[in-house]
């Protein structure tokens, strides 16, 4: 929101008067939106149309009105920048102006203030904005600190932007607040400039980012927002030794998706597992079976009893056990438990993660 006000207190009185526009897939939006109506200035923000519903939501309680239009925000600015000549609307460009940059560059004076030691930001690249600002302010109080930024690996526009190749980009990605297929004329010649490196990260990494940050330091972060850590972990030889500065950028994401990238973090953490055992269908296995993983101090959380779908001998039947378990370790342990009681047992092709 540092940008978007930053832009906003600069229009003269007639601008204010007509109203703003602008187009985002969620943060800027409400940044625009909050301080617009602040401001005493009306807002129309365009979002893409399958932005998350609590992004759109708080987007009009801020007091903004919304108008959902294209598959992406590239189709959304488009739109944005139509409505903005047929009424009149000032512009609000998530990105590519001089004041929003030099907005978001706040930050930057903010962390060096309180934290001066350190010699390295890592922070996400959508369309340039946020890195622009805080390299530029960065390098102005500490000219030896290196930048690096993050793209994800379905939307690496500004890698390719730069390197002068075609990107090839991804349907989606849960972090769709740097899901720009176009980065910035102005913030491609500040990221050439000043930004040392780009890194790539993929969708798992982000939602292991994710689940770390909310498990460690108890804070939710979307997943554009958590790309800067994602990069710590994937490319740890890269900072090692570094004082690194994060950016979590945005807070904006989907309960439901929140909940089912939880979900996948335990399975990958081996807290919730997925083994298949064989057994004779005769009364009592089940019960045996039940008690070798209590005893492994397991907790069983669903059982699918299968006697149809299966290969096995008609007197045979397979059960799936979802567990909730401490580690992959504690996993195979189950699975040593149950052979050891006589049972055929096994963790599902990827199930282990």
């Amino acid at each position: 929101m540092r940008g978007a006000l930053n832009k906003l207190v600069s229009l003269n009185a007639e601008q204010k008067k007509n109203g703003v526009i602008a187009a985002s897939a969620g943060n800027h939006a409400q940044g625009v939106s909050y301080h617009a109506t602040r401001l005493g200035i009306p807002s129309t923000i365009v979002m893409p149309k399958f932005t998350p519903n609590i992004k759109v939501e708080m987007t009009q309680r801020h007091g903004a009105g919304v108008v959902l239009f294209g598959d992406n925000f590239d189709e959304a600015k488009v739109h944005a920048l139509q409505l903005s000549a047929e009424r009149n609307l000032t512009f609000v460009h998530p990105y590519d102006d001089e004041k929003v940059i030099a907005g978001q560059g706040t930050i930057a004076l903010e962390m060096l203030e309180s934290f001066p030691q350190l010699d390295m930001l890592c922070i996400a690249i959508g369309g340039g904005g946020l890195i622009s600002g805080m390299a530029i302010a960065a390098k102005a109080v500490k000219p030896d600190i290196e930048v690096v930024g993050v793209e994800t690996v379905r939307f690496p526009s500004m890698v390719a932007a730069i390197k002068g190749t075609d990107a090839n980009f991804g349907l989606s990605t849960i972090a769709e607040g740097i899901a720009v297929k176009e980065p910035g004329k102005i913030t491609r010649g500040i990221v050439e400039k000043l930004v040392s490196d780009i890194l790539l990260v993929d969708e798992g990494d982000i939602e292991e980012a994710i689940v770390m940050l909310l498990e460690i330091e108890k804070t939710v972060v979307e997943g554009a927002g958590a790309v800067s850590l994602a990069a710590l972990m994937k490319h740890r030889a890269r900072f090692a030794g570094r004082r690194v500065g994060l950016v979590l950028c945005g807070g904006n994401i989907d309960p439901l998706m929140l909940a089912e990238i939880i979900q996948r973090g335990m399975v990958r953490s081996g807290r919730l597992s997925r083994l298949k055992v064989e057994l004779r269908d005769m009364p009592g296995a089940l019960a045996r079976i039940t008690s070798v993983i209590a005893e492994a101090n397991a907790n069983v959380e669903e059982v699918h009893h299968q006697r149809a779908f299966t290969n096995l001998p008609v007197q045979n039947a397979e059960v799936e056990f979802v567990l909730k378990t401490r580690n992959a370790a504690h996993v195979l342990d189950i699975v040593e438990r149950l052979s050891a009681a006589g049972f055929k047992a096994h963790a599902p092709a990827g199930a282990e993660r």
